[in-house]
């Protein structure tokens, strides 16, 4: 069984306001090595797995403005869909390292970013570090919310690190691809109607995914006050995530 340790730790500011620093969550791989995730907002997040740096869907402006130039260049840059909060191609110069950085993502973002490697639902790639990822899908289903994220067009990833799954769920409902997804360690999962997720939808995907850990993210204004209480066996880590 992999054993997982959480670890709350602050990290660089973030911003040129004077603001709290992010939580950074650490996990433990199978063989005892740490992956660092730090909760930046939104769906912005920052991964850090002996000297690799990832960022997923790096934003400045959108929500409490975010200093990239606070961080470390980026090693691989992973955007899932081309929305605004999501995609902000200034970030993404900010974190460009010319010769290092590798950007993956959505077809439509590498067509929109000019550069970088597309990867559709189904794909897969080898990261640096030896980090394995897998592009899944993310998308809306139900009536009148098919044209936030229409099926094909999105990306959810897998992220693997030396045993450790971690699931970053994008945009998207509780579809039934995720019925094939195993042995998730740590899964972000969205929950902000009618864009993504009602709390009940996030119940039911965590109930399938059965992840260790659950972070909600992407959340608004939803109040996420009664999940811990309806997944019983499962972790769940209620964050500055709005």
């Amino acid at each position: 069984m992999k054993l997982i340790t959480i670890l709350l730790a602050a990290m660089l500011p973030l911003t040129l306001q004077a603001q709290s620093p992010c939580k950074v969550e650490t996990f433990k791989t199978d063989s005892g090595r740490e992956v660092a995730v730090t909760l930046i907002k939104h769906g912005t997040l920052a991964i850090s797995y002996e000297g690799v740096t990832i960022h997923v869907d790096p934003v400045g402006a959108y929500g409490k403005p975010t200093d990239y130039t606070q961080f470390p260049k980026a090693d691989v840059i992973l955007v899932t869909h081309e929305h605004g909060d999501h995609f902000d191609k200034a970030a993404i110069e900010t974190l460009w390292a010319d010769g290092k950085t590798q950007f993956v993502a959505n077809p439509r973002c590498v067509e929109l970013l000019g550069r970088g490697t597309a990867v559709s639902n189904g794909g897969s790639r080898i990261l640096p570090g030896n980090i394995g990822l897998e592009a899944v899908p993310a998308y809306n289903y139900s009536e009148g919310r098919t044209m936030f994220h229409p099926k094909g067009r999105d990306n959810g990833y897998i992220l693997s690190f030396d045993g450790l799954r971690i699931y970053v769920a994008g945009d998207t409902e509780d579809i039934p691809e995720m019925a094939s997804i195993t042995d998730i360690d740590v899964a972000f999962l969205p929950v902000n109607q009618p864009y993504t997720m009602t709390v009940e939808q996030c119940v039911k995907a965590a109930k399938i995914l059965k992840p260790r850990v659950l972070i909600p993210y992407h959340f608004g204004n939803t109040d996420l006050s009664s999940l811990p209480a309806q997944l019983p066996g499962i972790e769940v880590l209620l964050r500055d995530m709005q």
